[in-house]
């Protein structure tokens, strides 16, 4: 499909722009969505540590209720962040926006690392994940409407694999430097190393050409159009398709590093650096799979994500006793299926809507996706003090979810092989 096929205008700009410019916007939104996948990654390391030592050696039913709460802050403040910047980019640019979100995240990362109670840590995440939420949507944005259409799949695949190498790069540093209760601090430190990235993304990267044209057409009012009849429909099916892979992600997944340390009696503190690696190393993969999958259809690549998702979760939450070969194998497996949405949606997503709005719309998608994962995780606290500690029949009952996409998916409409909306 030719990228000047249907949108005559703005493709004409984004066929013209130099392959410089494509390829410092393409490594700095990589960097932005990696520099995002590490400050993810960096609580569940901390997490059992951090609160053991802040609430005087607590047990995991403690430690759970409490991870429940924080990792609820977090995706409660993403789901702001998606709002606030999705309407600023829509407004004043995809990359000043970008930039802005970038800052907020690494800043309130590191002062993470004088946190003394729980509450502190819960409000810090909070304010932090205000600008990983923004950061997502606007450096989907920026890149699908700067790259030729030919290349959505790979790209969409890109930004999974991105934000997962983050996560890895943070497990790695917490297998070779053991995260324990007196050292979990410096770790929060690392976390505000990308503040010198928003000063880069300022200067360096251009503006998307496709959205300067949209506004230059008319005013822009993207919450008001989001929620509007013409649109609801989608807003719905973005909502509750990012929904699905977040609460499957934050209520059961992210908590295997903690199962992981709880299995080895807290005796290998690179257990729990190991599980968070391989989850990494699994989403990599995933989100080529995810975007890749794209090529059979939007819907039945969505299907099958669902079922390998649900099918390796349940294996390993409801097989696996004992940590071991067959807890990495399977925790890798994990990794990638349900990573694999997070190449499945970059792609998705922006072809549910117009230019003008598409910044907005995402964040509220994916964003208000995470507000539902906050329900879920703060379940997910509470079933792992129902169960008595125990991660694994808490991560069997939440990834039920992924059932729920089998269904709903049907009702959305297809979009592959259409060019993006003007």
């Amino acid at each position: 499909m030719s990228p000047s096929q249907n949108v005559p205008a703005t493709n004409d700009a984004q066929s013209s722009q130099p392959r410089s410019s494509l390829w410092l916007t393409l490594a700095a939104a990589s960097l932005g969505w990696m520099f995002d996948g590490m400050e993810m990654g960096i609580f569940p390391l901390v997490a059992r540590p951090a609160l053991q030592e802040m609430l005087a050696g607590a047990g995991d039913q403690a430690v759970g209720l409490w991870m429940g709460r924080i990792t609820a802050s977090f995706l409660l403040g993403a789901a702001l962040g998606g709002l606030v910047f999705g309407w600023l980019g829509d407004k004043i640019g995809r990359v000043k926006a970008m930039a802005l979100s970038i800052l907020a995240y690494s800043v309130f990362t590191g002062v993470c690392y004088f946190a003394t109670t729980p509450w502190h840590l819960s409000a810090m995440r909070f304010v932090a994940a205000i600008g990983m939420g923004g950061e997502w949507s606007l450096g989907v944005a920026l890149v699908m409407e700067t790259w030729p259409a030919k290349y959505r799949p790979w790209l969409a695949g890109a930004i999974g694999a991105a934000s997962n190498v983050g996560f890895l790069l943070i497990g790695v540093l917490g297998f070779y430097l053991p995260i324990t209760s007196q050292s979990w601090r410096w770790v929060m430190l690392v976390g505000a190393s990308p503040a010198l990235l928003a000063l880069l993304v300022m200067r360096l990267v251009p503006e998307s050409k496709r959205w300067l044209h949209a506004v230059a057409r008319e005013e822009s009012q993207p919450v008001r159009e989001v929620f509007s009849r013409v649109l609801i429909g989608r807003t719905a099916a973005a909502v509750t398709f990012a929904s699905i892979a977040l609460i499957g992600t934050w209520g059961s997944v992210q908590w295997i590093p903690l199962w992981a340390d709880k299995l080895t009696n807290g005796t290998m503190p690179e257990a729990k650096a190991i599980a968070q690696m391989l989850i990494a190393s699994g989403a990599i993969v995933g989100g080529f799979i995810g975007s890749l999958s794209g090529k059979f259809g939007r819907r039945p690549a969505f299907v099958l994500l669902c079922l390998a998702s649900f099918g390796f979760c349940a294996w390993l939450f409801r097989g696996v006793a004992h940590y071991g070969t067959l807890f990495n194998v399977l925790t890798f497996g994990v990794g990638a299926f349900t990573g694999a949405f997070y190449g499945w949606l970059p792609l998705y997503l922006p072809e549910l809507f117009p230019t003008r709005v598409r910044a907005t719309a995402q964040g509220i998608g994916f964003n208000f996706g995470r507000v539902l994962a906050a329900v879920g995780a703060l379940s997910a606290g509470q079933l792992v003090q129902f169960y008595g500690g125990d991660y694994a029949r808490m991560g069997a009952t939440i990834t039920l979810v992924y059932l729920l996409g089998v269904v709903t998916i049907w009702f959305a409409p297809e979009t592959k092989g259409r060019p993006l909306p003007e």
